[in-house]
């Protein structure tokens, strides 16, 4: 019988906790279904030396393309995935977050892609690379000191859209020297001809050095800081105008 009691018990406090629960969650989604929108705040999470994203930019554009973002306006009438894809439609826009807190704040935390390299073009737009391998368009507000890519293949480079699928070997050598703090100081601009070869231009020395297709990149660049350590010492920085590593165990001085 005392088991018995008890059992009723433990029934009637477990409903009386539900029936709690369930008017706590009736209640805050009461609260949640009046609560007024507030105010629009982005943040660009910063990547060093980059500045392609701004807050206000974001901001202006939001509030241009959606007029329910008004102080007073009901925040369940905010359609944050509609914000978020509006957010991704920036040529720069890499993820975008969208959520509302509780003081009825819309907040957007924004990444951006990274520029590694431009292909530039004398007569016509140039564009950037991401670390991803992705084209992206030039900003009539920033630029951003990258490689330079240059030369006859410059106008396919762009048109690829992203150089991963085209060009797997091209980006695997912009990401080799990006990840290299001497090679991404020395070398300047890359040119690329025709068939895909490549050209090194330095900030430092006059000598060309001739690098042939982008494939074997580790060796070669090896042979490149043997150039460095071993005949510049002997010979001077300027005492060859052409320096080829593209064949296997060679270095070629002229």
């Amino acid at each position: 019988m005392v088991i018995k009691r008890w059992k009723i018990k433990q029934s009637l406090v477990f409903t009386l906790l539900l029936l709690v629960l369930v008017a706590f969650i009736g209640f805050v989604e009461k609260k949640d279904a009046e609560r007024r929108f507030h105010s629009l705040e982005v943040n660009v999470n910063g990547i060093s030396d980059v500045y392609f994203v701004e807050d206000h930019e974001i901001k202006n554009m939001l509030e241009k393309a959606f007029p329910e973002l008004t102080t007073g306006k009901k925040l369940d009438d905010v359609q944050l995935r509609k914000l978020e894809m509006k957010v991704e439609s920036h040529p720069f826009v890499k993820n975008a977050e969208v959520y509302k807190d509780l003081k009825g704040k819309v907040r957007v935390d924004i990444d951006q892609f990274r520029p590694v390299a431009r292909i530039s073009r004398p007569i016509a737009a140039d564009g950037y690379v991401s670390s991803e391998g992705l084209i992206l368009p030039t900003s009539p507000h920033y630029t951003s000191r990258v490689l330079i890519i240059n030369g006859p293949k410059a106008d396919q480079l762009l048109a690829a859209r992203d150089l991963s699928e085209e060009y797997g070997n091209l980006l695997e050598f912009i990401q080799f020297i990006d990840q290299q703090p001497f090679w991404k100081a020395q070398i300047a601009t890359i040119e690329m001809d025709r068939d895909g070869e490549l050209k090194l231009y330095q900030q430092v020395g006059k000598q060309v050095i001739e690098f042939g297709k982008p494939t074997n990149i580790k060796e070669k660049f090896n042979k490149i800081n043997l150039y460095y350590e071993k005949i510049i010492p002997q010979k001077g920085w300027n005492t060859y105008e052409r320096v080829n590593v593209e064949f296997k165990d060679q270095i070629i001085c002229e």
